[in-house]
């Protein structure tokens, strides 16, 4: 088993994560443990498929094994996420689109049933909470520079979230679980022009 992932410059690491399950098998242990049997009952899949999932994940270190627990005669394994890994833009310059293409779906159609799940719960209702899309035109030197912001603050997330776990850690803070998305891409050239203006919902902004 490999170290545990973070910034991801191997091509064949971004491969390992192509996979549309892989990509929702990290997301639900990003937050809890949980055994191969437990996630291939949530996502309603057969349990062998799971498994060879978890071990690929397992083995290229984006997930470890928790502990281990002796169940009627059998032996389940808890896992959990190790890092949020960060592909980074040399690994994924150097893909095939297919594979672009795969992970890219895979972490959108995640990130759709999350966002759409959390506002039928009311999971936007905090004044602090944060939606906004804001269309910008830029040249090749900007677009970089926005990726670098973006990255920037994704590390101050980091840290935001490192330190919260010391507080909650100590009886100093209480847990509140959030989601951060941030996105960056070529503005559709078959997009309406509706949606090519911008449109804020920002509380607390």
């Amino acid at each position: 088993m490999t170290k545990p992932v973070t910034d991801i410059d191997d091509p064949r690491l971004v491969k390992a994560l192509a996979h549309p399950l892989r990509v929702r098998i990290l997301g639900l242990l990003e937050n809890r443990v949980a055994t191969p049997k437990q996630i291939a009952a949530e996502l309603g899949l057969r349990l062998e498929n799971v498994s060879y999932h978890v071990r690929i994940l397992r083995d290229f270190g984006f997930i470890k094994l928790e502990r281990k627990k002796q169940v009627r005669g059998a032996v389940e394994h808890h896992y959990r996420a190790v890092a949020r890994p960060r592909i980074t833009a040399k690994a994924w310059s150097g893909m095939p689109d297919v594979v672009k293409q795969a992970m890219t779906g895979a972490n959108l159609n995640q990130l759709i049933e999350l966002v759409g799940a959390a506002a039928e719960e009311g999971g936007f209702a905090r004044p602090e909470s944060y939606l906004s899309r804001r269309p910008v035109v830029v040249d090749e030197q900007g677009f970089t520079e926005l990726s670098e912001a973006i990255t920037a603050l994704l590390d101050r997330v980091t840290e935001i979230e490192r330190d919260a776990a010391k507080r909650i850690r100590s009886g100093n803070g209480s847990e509140a679980p959030a989601i951060v998305a941030a996105m960056l891409f070529d503005t559709p050239r078959n997009a309406s022009p509706a949606a090519r203006d911008e449109i804020s919902a920002a509380q607390g902004a």
